[in-house]
């Protein structure tokens, strides 16, 4: 038995090893293996040995010692645990003898939680449940987690909605707030609100969208002039009704954005506001923004007016009727519209049409890519993919709201101390080296040209498209730009060749065009200010990535249960992305991607980051859009990816051709 001197030596010697001991900070990234990583705060990543990466979750702040294990491979050891982001997760329940556990399907976390007999929630094996982190494993590597919500058996219809709902922690009921906030609009507030404003109800103003399209935020019209036309854009107007920073409001902001989910969407406001008392409906007097804008003849903007007013559309139209009008045919739903409507889009058409001669010359189109539409079944899986064609009306509309758009972007520059832009920087800065080489090598023309600077890039993707080279240089260069986002104060976006830009026509749809709405109407039309704070703009930047991220989650999990139906036949496509283990094609006739494999092809391949190629024996060379054959090979339903195999003639007669 040690004495009482002993003891205190024991303490002292382990206070002085804490106290000269050395910790790093960092970041705790999985892997698809047991084993993991932490990203240090100093650049550095030190790897985390399975034993470690069991008492850590994804994302973890972490701090750690580093060692030195056998044949000098540096390790971390978890020290201690700083912060935990993970709170809520989504899985599946496993009962695994006389323990419950859950399997989560967050990426990354490849252990499963124990559920204690009190926090089971009546699951069964083999539900999808949401879970609520009870235990961090930090200590001894045993994480525990309790049943906040049972979700449902995998074939039941609507699962995956339900269970990408919770995995990205989306609410779908409003708050009680909120519904009495909308309790007391109605059309007498639109009514009383009118009298106070424009009245353009006699303009023939119409909407153009889908037929299914409900939430209508935008309409058209155009009259000729001696220089050109005057386009006017009337915008649907929710600000008007809804208290600022009011219930709706926060609940709107919190959503950040309407998510177009395949069969059932998750709006941003609430059905009475965004197919309702705020959309466009025809022959119903609606509040709007409406942008009177000059479209000279060589499509460059004049002077443009915004103003607050009352419209009454004409009309719902469709892209294809619209698309008819434009090509002249004489269907009878064509010839039943009354003339004013059909003069105006003439002018409307003209109008756009000199708005994307000058884009095309001053500035940057996106190419247009194939759309697809997925229709469901009774029991919400793919029925069928249809494509969905971008005809001339699609093109109409989108000039028309890039126009209206520009001319909100300059309000705002010169009228508001602070605003709402979208920028976006051109090229990833951690790619601009790879772009100066894939420049020398295969444009050499270009190569004096700077890819950071927005002439540059401007240079670079208008140029790089008729260039002979072995590579496509511009899709090389478009797969390695960086991410649009939102700032309080104007800077060029590169992506579209503008010195600045914002969007506000669609305020039904997303928070970033509602919130610019509140600005213009305390610049222009003395109303409140509303302003967000750098953290509810960084909040709000997130959300909208979150969105797009559930969205994407759930369309890939369809896909891959439709996927099966592709057979055993040969699918042509072309290659959307490669990487160091492969490559990614996407398919003509219905857009769904899937991955092939080197392994599964014969020899050793290398990867190009300069050219975003793959190298492999015989010359072989798979570039972006690539045409190729694939068939099915088979589905990873754990990563939610589909498998494709080079079809064999595929394989034999590749070149870089």
């Amino acid at each position: 038995m040690l004495n009482a001197d002993a003891l205190s030596q024991l303490r002292q010697l382990k206070t002085d090893i804490e106290a000269h001991k050395v910790v790093y900070s960092g970041t705790v990234k999985a892997t698809s293996g047991r084993f993991g990583f932490v990203a240090l705060d100093d650049g550095r990543d030190l790897y985390l040995p399975q034993e470690q990466m069991q008492r850590v979750l994804p994302g973890d702040r972490i701090e750690v010692i580093e060692h030195e294990g056998e044949k000098g491979k540096v390790f971390a050891e978890v020290d201690r645990l700083v912060e935990s982001p993970l709170k809520t997760f989504v899985g599946r329940y496993q009962v695994r003898g006389k323990g419950h556990f859950v399997a989560p399907e967050t990426p990354g976390l490849n252990h499963w939680l124990f559920i204690p007999p009190k926090q089971r929630g009546g699951a069964e094996p083999g539900d999808f449940i949401y879970c609520r982190l009870s235990r961090h494993p930090v200590k001894d590597g045993k994480g525990q987690a309790s049943v906040i919500r049972v979700l449902g058996k995998p074939n039941q219809p609507g699962i995956e909605r339900a269970f990408t709902l919770a995995q990205f922690d989306l609410n779908e009921a409003w708050p009680e707030d909120a519904r009495k906030e909308l309790e007391a609009l109605g059309e007498s507030q639109i009514e009383a609100l009118a009298q106070q404003r424009v009245d353009r109800s006699a303009d023939p103003f119409v909407t153009i969208d889908s037929p299914s399209t409900q939430d209508m935020d935008d309409a058209l019209c155009a009259v000729p002039n001696a220089t050109g036309w005057t386009l006017s854009v009337a915008i649907a107007d929710p600000t008007a009704l809804l208290s600022i920073n009011g219930p709706v409001e926060r609940e709107a902001r919190d959503r950040a954005t309407a998510i177009y989910f395949p069969g059932e969407p998750r709006p941003m406001l609430p059905d009475a506001i965004s197919t309702q008392l705020c959309s466009l409906v025809p022959d119903t007097q609606r509040l709007a923004v409406v942008c009177d804008v000059q479209v000279n003849n060589d499509g460059s903007l004049g002077d443009f007016s915004l103003q607050e007013a009352v419209i009454r559309s004409h009309g719902k139209l469709s892209y294809d009727l619209v698309d008819g009008v434009i090509a002249g045919r004489s269907d009878d739903d064509i010839q039943a519209l009354p003339d004013a409507i059909v003069a105006s889009l003439d002018q409307v058409h003209q109008a756009a049409s000199a708005l994307r001669r000058w884009r095309e010359e001053h500035a940057l189109l996106n190419p247009d890519r194939p759309e697809f539409r997925l229709r469901l079944d009774e029991n919400r899986r793919i029925r069928v993919i249809e494509p969905s064609e971008q005809n001339e009306a699609h093109r109409l509309v989108e000039e028309c709201m890039v126009a209206a758009n520009r001319c909100a972007a300059r309000t705002l520059t010169e009228n508001s101390p602070a605003g709402l832009f979208i920028t976006h920087p051109g090229v990833r800065d951690d790619r601009i080296d790879n772009i100066r080489e894939l420049l020398k090598r295969h444009a050499p023309d270009l190569a004096e040209v700077d890819p950071a600077s927005p002439e540059g890039f401007r240079r670079i993707m208008r140029e790089s498209e008729g260039v002979a080279a072995e590579v496509p240089v511009k899709a090389v260069v478009s797969r390695q730009l960086a991410r649009a986002e939102l700032a309080f104060s104007a800077a060029p976006h590169q992506g579209m060749g503008l010195p600045a830009y914002t969007t506000f026509t669609s305020p039904l749809r997303k928070y970033s065009d509602f919130q610019v709405h509140r600005l213009l109407r305390a610049a222009l039309w003395g109303g409140q200010k509303s302003e967000l704070s750098e953290q509810q703009l960084a909040d709000l930047q997130q959300t909208q990535l979150n969105a797009r991220k559930a969205a994407g989650s759930l369309e890939q999990w369809l896909k891959c249960l439709y996927a099966p139906q592709l057979g055993k036949d040969v699918h042509s496509g072309v290659i959307s992305r490669a990487t160091s283990s492969g490559f990614y094609v996407r398919l003509d006739s219905n857009g769904i991607e899937g991955f092939v494999s080197t392994k599964d092809m014969k020899g050793k391949y290398s990867f190009d980051p300069v050219t975003l190629s793959l190298s492999g024996p015989n010359d072989r060379v798979f570039l972006l859009d690539q045409p190729v054959h694939v068939t099915l090979a088979g589905i990873d339903n754990d990563r939610r990816q589909i498998l494709f195999t080079l079809h064999p003639e595929a394989a034999d007669n590749n070149s870089a051709a």
